[in-house]
């Protein structure tokens, strides 16, 4: 498939539906959209607790923590990152952070043993996949875009080649892994929030808390990102620099949430494209924030779901995979009719 193909027609900045569309303004479905996001919360943490809530209710803040945590760091470099790609069905999942976590993962265990990964400090082991993935993100950036003689596209085509590379040597590693061993390995494969390091919350709060910071004092400049390359160039705006700062923050709000709690590959496609259809303006100033709600929305809320009312046990990364790859499908079916049309 051609990327011209895919590509989003760049909106115009502070362009909004037209008015016939437009049902309340974008404050609005933010005071909404946050009133939602609370009740959830409160319903993950409060529900069923028999009683012993002041037991419970602590036991379960550090479970809400990450699912925020996670679901805030992942709509935000989503965005961002369709943002400086003028496409919307590209994730970063696809610079090959997640092929890079597992491939960690597999190299120490079939190069020690599952109880070696299990003995190594977690937040030492926090630290090192963190700075892998962001330094491996920051020399590609660094060698496509200083030379001066590569674009966006040829950038996002190394790091899915990248990205298959490192499948390839974790499928065949895996293939020579003791079976108990790969069994500890397969869990690996999926985030998992039921078992969450406090110290890693408190880590990754702070990264996430300084990116959000620096992301907010850059609103209107993505908004002129969105307008395209030529158009931001002939705006003023240094194209090239403004674009490699969003993608190191995209680097390390992905990097940090996969070493949490583990690849998510669809979920930021997911989101971003609920909070565009509920945002009602391109603007980043609401579609951010309302990205990061429907975030949580639907992290705590999933889970909230298959503990409580499903009483199921399965990890909720795979019913995000099976939901934001159908929608994946769904979108390119989409753009191939509106192209056919």
């Amino acid at each position: 498939m051609r990327p011209e193909t895919l590509t989003t027609p760049p909106p115009s900045a502070g362009a909004t539906q037209p008015r016939s569309r437009r049902t309340s303004s974008p404050t609005a479905r933010l005071t909404v959209g946050a009133a939602v996001a609370l009740a959830v919360v409160a319903g993950f943490l409060l529900a069923d607790t028999h009683g012993y809530a002041e037991l419970v209710v602590p036991l379960r803040l550090r479970r809400l923590a990450a699912l925020i945590l996670v679901g805030w760091a992942i709509s935000l470099s989503t965005v961002l990152f369709q943002t400086v790609t003028g496409n919307r069905i590209l994730t970063p999942s696809l610079m090959g952070f997640d092929a890079l976590f597992l491939l960690l993962q597999t190299v120490v265990v079939f190069a020690f043993s599952s109880q070696a990964l299990r003995e190594v400090d977690p937040r030492v082991q926090f630290l090192a996949e963190t700075l892998l993935m962001v330094g491996f993100a920051l020399t590609l950036f660094r060698w496509l875009f200083t030379s001066g003689r590569h674009g966006l596209h040829v950038l996002i085509l190394v790091g899915m080649v990248f990205a298959t590379l490192f499948r390839s040597i974790t499928s065949f590693l895996q293939r020579l892994i003791d079976p108990s061993e790969f069994q500890v390995l397969q869990d690996l494969m999926f985030a998992s929030f039921t078992t969450v390091d406090e110290d890693l919350v408190w880590m990754t709060a702070a990264v996430v808390t300084v990116a959000t910071a620096l992301v907010v004092r850059r609103l209107h400049v993505y908004d002129v990102l969105a307008l395209g390359a030529e158009t931001a160039t002939n705006l003023g705006l240094d194209h090239r620099r403004e674009t490699t700062k969003v993608l190191a923050l995209v680097a390390v709000l992905v990097s940090v949430s996969t070493a949490l709690v583990g690849p998510i590959t669809f979920f930021g496609l997911l989101v971003a494209h609920l909070a565009y259809q509920l945002a009602g303006t391109h603007r980043h100033a609401v579609v951010l924030p309302m990205a990061g709600l429907a975030a949580v929305v639907c992290l705590v809320g999933g889970q909230f779901v298959l503990e409580r009312l499903l009483e199921v046990t399965t990890t909720l990364s795979v019913v995000i995979e099976l939901v934001g790859g159908l929608t994946f499908i769904a979108l390119l079916i989409h753009r191939a009719r509106r192209n056919l049309a």
